[in-house]
C-alpha cells in the first residue's frame, strides 16, 4: 500500500504532533474532587473486551495497564455520574452495568497515576458515532442472517473483485457510497462471474472520505458507510449471489487522527503509550503509530479485530497491508521488526487449524517465499500465509501494455511474469493488472496509461484487454478492479465514484471479461486446465513480439489449455506454435472479436488441426491467424 498523498508533510507533521502528551491536556475531565460516582463495582466474571451484551445489562471490560482507576459513562447513566469498573489487576478493569442496553452510546474514563482523567472512546468499539464521537452498545446477534448454505470458493478458483466502498457506488448526497449503495451493484459482481470481493479497509476514520487505511477503530464500521448491520446485510447479500467477501486490514499503523488507544493509560511513555511502540520501531511513513507487536495485549487486539471480521462478520478472508511495514520499520531488512512475525504467524495458524478455507493474503512486496511458507510454530518458520500479492506479475505485464512502442516490449519479462510462483504453489501469489495502488499515487487505469486522455481509443481497448488475458490465464489467483471491466479511465481517487455509464458504453469490453472469467472458471468443461498448478511458457518470440503457453491440471481433452498471446501491432495471418497433442484444438477465446468492440479487428482465429512434428518442444503444432494486441485461447 502507497497512500493517497492527502496529506502534506505540514498536516502531517502537524496531526502527530497533536498526538503527543501535549494532546491530554484537551482531554482531562472531572478530577476525583468534582466527578460524581455513582456506583463502585467489582470486576466482572464475564467474558469479553469491548461492551458485551448480556440479559439485563452490558459488561465493560478494558485494557488500561497503566491507570490507576477507570471509569464508565453513557446514556444508561445520563453521563451525570460515572461508574467506576473494578481492577482485574492483569491491566483490565471492568465490571457489569445493569440497564445498559444496545444502542446506549458511552465513553470510559480513564484516571492516570498523577490523578488526572481524560474521556476515552472504546478501543474496542463496535460501533461509532464517528471517530471523534461516542462509542455505541451494539448486539452482534441482532442480525438475522439469511445466507446458510454459502461455501468459499477454492483458492483456485477465486476471481477476486476489489471495491471501495465510497466509491463503488455513489449515493445520493453529499456524502461517500455506503453498504447499501454497493449492495446495489453485486447484481454485477455476480453477473460477470467475479465470486469474491476485496473490500478496501471500511473501519471508523477520521472524516467521511478516505481510501480507509487511515482507520482508528479496527472493530467499527466506519459510520459514513452505515451501521454495523449494513456492513453484515453487505455479507449476507454477497453470499445469497455466490460471493465471498475478503476484508482490508491496516495493523501497520493506525490513523495517524482521530486513536482512541493514543496514550489510552494517561502516560504517553514519551510518544503514544501503551498501545504503540515507543522507540525507533514507531516510525511508519504514515506516522508515529506503529502498534507494539512485542506486547500480548497488542497481539490480542489485532488478533480479536481479525476474528472479528472472520466470525462475527462472516467474512471469508483477510488482505494484510502493507505486511513489509509489519516486519521491518522503514521498509528495509536493517531495520526488522521480529515482534510481527509473531503476529503473522499466530493468527494464520489458528485460521488454518478452525477456518482453513478461509484466506489470509500479504501484500509485502518483498519477503519472498518467507511469507507464504509454512510457519512450525508461532516463534518459527515462514509467515504462513495462503497467498500474497504479485508485485512482480503486475509491473513485468503493465510495462508490456503501456510501452508506446512495439520494440520496447520484452516477452522474456511476462514469459518470468507468468510463471514466477510462491513456495511452489500457483495460488500463492494474487495477479493483476490494477488494483488501488497500482492506479493512483502518480500512476493511473491501464487504458490512461497507454493513450492519457483518450482511455476509449483503440489502442487503449486492445492492450488494456491484452493484460487482462494475460491475468486471467495466468497461474495464480487473479482480481480486477472496481470498473476496469468497462475501461475506467483516470486514476483512483476517493471522492471520484466509478462512472457506471460506461457500463453501458462499453458494454463489449465487459462481456470479454465475463468470457475470459469464465473460461478459466471452467464453466463449459473444457479449459480446467486454466485453474490448474502446471503452465509450460514454450514459445518466446521477442523479435514478432508473441508469447505461447500451455495450461493443465492433470493434462488430456477439456484440461489442456493453450494461449497465444500477440504483444505486438502486427497481424498474423498463419502463426505457427507448438501444441501438446494431436487433432482439432477449439478456439475458445479471442479477444479480436468485433463483438466486444466496434472497431476490433475480427480476426478469423478459427478452431485449427494439431500435426505431427515437433515445434517449440512439443511433440506436435498447429496455425491459425492472430490479431494485432490479441490474445486466443485454444482447449480440446
Amino acid at each position: 500500500m502507497t497512500h493517497s498523498n492527502r496529506w502534506s508533510a505540514l498536516l502531517l507533521a502537524g496531526v502527530i504532533a497533536g498526538c503527543g502528551e501535549s494532546a491530554l491536556e484537551g482531554q482531562q475531565g472531572s478530577t476525583e474532587e468534582t466527578a460524581v460516582i455513582s456506583q463502585q463495582l467489582s470486576s466482572s466474571t464475564r467474558p469479553g473486551m469491548g461492551a458485551t451484551i448480556y440479559n439485563g445489562g452490558t459488561t465493560f471490560r478494558t485494557w488500561a495497564p497503566m491507570a490507576s482507576r477507570v471509569f464508565v459513562s453513557g446514556d444508561f447513566n445520563g453521563w451525570g455520574t460515572w461508574i467506576e469498573l473494578g481492577n482485574e489487576f492483569n491491566g483490565n478493569f471492568s465490571g457489569d452495568v445493569a440497564g445498559a442496553v444496545k444502542g446506549q452510546k458511552y465513553k470510559f474514563i480513564t484516571r492516570n497515576q498523577w490523578g488526572s482523567d481524560a474521556w476515552r472512546a472504546d478501543p474496542r468499539s463496535a460501533w461509532q458515532e464517528n471517530s471523534t464521537g461516542s462509542s455505541i452498545i451494539y448486539d452482534h446477534g441482532e442480525y438475522w442472517w439469511n445466507a446458510q448454505q454459502f461455501s468459499t470458493p477454492g483458492f483456485n478458483e477465486m476471481i477476486i473483485y476489489e471495491l471501495h466502498v465510497g466509491t463503488f457506488n455513489d449515493s445520493p448526497g453529499w456524502g461517500p457510497g455506503n453498504w447499501n449503495s454497493a449492495i446495489a451493484k453485486l447484481d454485477h459482481v455476480r453477473d460477470l462471474g467475479a465470486n469474491m470481493v476485496k473490500v478496501m479497509p471500511a473501519y471508523e476514520f477520521a472524516g467521511d472520505f478516505s481510501w480507509g487505511y487511515n482507520a482508528a477503530f479496527p472493530f467499527a464500521p466506519e459510520s459514513a458507510y452505515g451501521h454495523p448491520n449494513d456492513m453484515k446485510r453487505f455479507v449476507d447479500e454477497a453470499h445469497m449471489r455466490g460471493i465471498g467477501v475478503i476484508f482490508d486490514v491496516v495493523h501497520n499503523h493506525y490513523g495517524p487522527s482521530d486513536l482512541p488507544m493514543w496514550c489510552y493509560s494517561g502516560d504517553c511513555l514519551g510518544s503514544g503509550g501503551e498501545y504503540f511502540y515507543n522507540d525507533w520501531r514507531k516510525s511508519t511513513p504514515w506516522g508515529d503509530t506503529r502498534p507494539d507487536y512485542g506486547r500480548p495485549e497488542v497481539r490480542a487486539y489485532i488478533r480479536d479485530s481479525m476474528m472479528n471480521l472472520l466470525h462475527n462478520f462472516r467474512g471469508d478472508g483477510l488482505r494484510w497491508d502493507a505486511t513489509k511495514y509489519m516486519r521491518t520499520q522503514d521498509g528495509s531488512d536493517g531495520t526488522a521488526i521480529p515482534d510481527a512475525w509473531r503476529v503473522f504467524r499466530s493468527i494464520n495458524r489458528e485460521i488454518n487449524s478452525t477456518q482453513p478455507w478461509k484466506i489470509s493474503i500479504a501484500e509485502d512486496f518483498g519477503g519472498g517465499d518467507a511469507i507464504t511458507n509454512a510457519s512450525t510454530s508461532d516463534t518459527a518458520g515462514g509467515a504462513d500465509f495462503d497467498s500474497q500479492w504479485g508485485g512482480n506479475f503486475v509491473h513485468a505485464i503493465r510495462a508490456a501494455v503501456i510501452a508506446q512502442n512495439d520494440g520496447s516490449r520484452d516477452m522474456n519479462a511476462v514469459r518470468t511474469a507468468i510463471t514466477q510462483r510462491y513456495s511452489g504453489r500457483h495460488t500463492a501469489r494474487v495477479i493483476y493488472s490494477e488494483s488501488h495502488d497500482e492506479v493512483a499515487n502518480g500512476k493511473a487505469r491501464v487504458p490512461e496509461e497507454i493513450w492519457p486522455g483518450n482511455a476509449g481509443s483503440w489502442a487503449s481497448k486492445k492492450r488494456s484487454t491484452l493484460a487482462a488475458g494475460v491475468v486471467f490465464t495466468s497461474p495464480g489467483i487473479p482480481m480486477i478492479f472496481q470498473g476496469q471491466e468497462f475501461l475506467e479511465d483516470g486514476y483512483f481517487q476517493d471522492t471520484d465514484p466509478v462512472d457506471w455509464g460506461k457500463n453501458s458504453t462499453y458494454s463489449g469490453i465487459r462481456t470479454l471479461y465475463r468470457d475470459l472469467i469464465r473460461l478459466r472458471r471452467n464453466w463449459s468443461n473444457n479449459t480446467r486446465g486454466l485453474r490448474g498448478g502446471n503452465v509450460n511458457v514454450h514459445h518466446v518470440n521477442n523479435t514478432g513480439k508473441v508469447i505461447a503457453y500451455h495450461r493443465w491440471e492433470n493434462g488430456g481433452p477439456g484440461d489442456d489449455v493453450v494461449i497465444v498471446a500477440n504483444f505486438s501491432g502486427t497481424y498474423f495471418p498463419s502463426y505457427n506454435v507448438g501444441f501438446p497433442r494431436a487433432g482439432t484444438w477449439y478456439s475458445r477465446f479471442n479477444s479480436d472479436w468485433n463483438g466486444y468492440s466496434g472497431d476490433f479487428g475480427n480476426t478469423a482465429t478459427v478452431n485449427t488441426v494439431a500435426y505431427s512434428g515437433g515445434k517449440d518442444g512439443m511433440s506436435h503444432n498447429a496455425s491459425f491467424a492472430i490479431g494485432p494486441y490479441s490474445l486466443v485461447i485454444f482447449s480440446q
